[in-house]
């Protein structure tokens, strides 16, 4: 009788230590420099310091989730803040409890009755939650011991699009529709990549020539210019880039948010002898039928729209996608609310045949989005003309498992989890001490 129960005792302890319960969350606000060399600047935000709201989740069987949104440095203990806020609704519960209903867990935390007068599903809150929810998506792909892309490609159709929340989004695309639009291929190259990392509108032009030199030797052929700031100076930068890319490789041209609609056609109708294949944030990302005018006017010269990576939720790329206001959808891996939101937005783009182009680059971006293009293309669009992902050079060095690039491709990667954990000493070297400087300030007055 007792070696029976000792027993039943091992395995119940045993199943409750398989269900992961989340014991702890921290959160650390992490930047990076990177403005004293102008990376990362363009027409809007001119000095970019690459940061990140670092979220690792803790379980009592050892196993850890790590998750990120990325910012541009100041305001980033201000997301800090509100996944601190958010951590309440996480802390205690088990990760087989989530996943078991995912679309509700996720509900929790978009739709506190008090926490979600903050969004709804928009702003600080939203890229808080995002970071939260890598971090839970990362722990379960841990858990199973896959990538991420992976374990999405495995998932049965309905328990992937259990996942989803559909709220908002039902005339558009129901729960019926997703399930029958997913496919079933398989990846057996990298998936196309484009870079920016050549022409930041605070690039010189000798480094511009250089950059796009050591680009075209290294297998690249889609290239990414920022303008907005002057038109000659557009002029001119977008003239070297295509002498230097020649006249058969891509070049878009993105002006993060710069105009108003009028000023959008007018400036790009002056930049369509370079060719660019899209104009990429012509204006204010809320502006949907701003957005639709550009599309209109611009079509007849071949160029097309791309946004996405400032637009805020499914419901807004619902709309986006119903206006014929894009021909290229930007999904963010940070911006939205993560795998399960961003699903929802590949799905609802398949159905538009409007083909996805991934925004990327950041801190951690490369690394979270690489997942969600290799699902896209082997279980919905299996389809790349017209699609390619972003890449920008910079801070892979931070992560334990950096982003591979070959021959201008992005390859799949091997490593368990969703590719988001950073180097520790990273994480120490670049952490802002200030949230840790108030929490203490705060302390010693409430203590004195």
């Amino acid at each position: 009788m007792i070696k029976l129960l000792t027993v039943f005792c091992h395995r119940k302890n045993f199943r409750d230590k398989m269900l992961h319960k989340i014991i702890n969350l921290t959160v650390r606000d992490v930047r990076f420099p990177t403005s004293l060399d102008q990376h990362g600047s363009d027409a809007m935000h001119t000095d970019p310091d690459y940061s990140a709201a670092y979220v690792v989740l803790d379980t009592d069987s050892g196993l850890t989730g790590f998750g990120l949104t990325f910012t541009l440095g100041k305001g980033t203990e201000i997301v800090v803040c509100a996944v601190e806020a958010l951590a309440r609704l996480v802390v205690g519960k088990c990760l087989q409890e989530i996943v078991s209903d995912f679309r509700g867990f996720y509900r929790l935390l978009t739709s506190d009755s008090q926490m979600r007068w903050l969004g709804p599903e928009k702003g600080v809150i939203h890229l808080a939650t995002a970071a939260v929810l890598n971090a839970v998506w990362d722990l379960w792909a841990r858990t199973e011991g896959k990538p991420l892309w992976k374990l999405l490609v495995d998932m049965e159709p309905k328990q992937l699009v259990s996942c989803i929340d559909f709220r908002y989004i039902t005339d558009v695309l129901t729960e019926e529709e997703a399930l029958g639009q997913i496919k079933d291929q398989m990846q057996k190259e990298g998936y196309p990549a484009y870079t920016t990392s050549c022409a930041w509108l605070g690039y010189p032009d000798e480094q511009l020539k250089q950059l796009c030199t050591d680009a075209l030797k290294s297998g690249w052929t889609r290239f990414k210019v920022k303008v907005g700031a002057d038109l000659e100076d557009d002029v001119r930068r977008c003239r070297i880039i295509r002498q230097m890319i020649g006249p058969d490789n891509t070049l878009m041209i993105d002006a993060n948010q710069r105009w108003d609609v009028a000023e959008a056609i007018s400036w790009v109708s002056k930049l369509a002898e370079f060719r660019p294949l899209w104009i990429e944030e012509p204006t204010s990302p809320d502006d949907i039928l701003g957005h639709a005018a550009i599309s209109k006017a611009l079509a007849p010269l071949g160029i097309g729209v791309a946004t996405g990576e400032q637009c805020q939720n499914r419901v807004m790329f619902k709309q986006f996608l119903q206006a014929s206001a894009l021909q290229f959808v930007q999904i963010d891996s940070c911006r939205l609310g993560s795998v399960n939101e961003n699903l929802a937005v590949l799905l609802m783009a398949h159905k538009f045949n409007v083909p996805v182009c991934p925004h990327a680059g950041g801190v951690g971006l490369c690394e979270l989005v690489q997942h969600l293009i290799l699902f896209d293309y082997i279980c919905v669009s299996a389809d790349l003309r017209n699609r390619m992902c972003e890449y920008v050079d910079h801070l892979h060095e931070h992560f334990t498992c950096p982003v591979v690039i070959q021959d201008a491709h992005y390859m799949p990667p091997k490593d368990p989890g969703y590719s988001c954990e950073m180097l520790e000493s990273t994480v120490i070297q670049h952490r802002n001490p200030i949230i840790e400087n108030l929490k203490h300030e705060s302390y010693e007055h409430v203590t004195h």
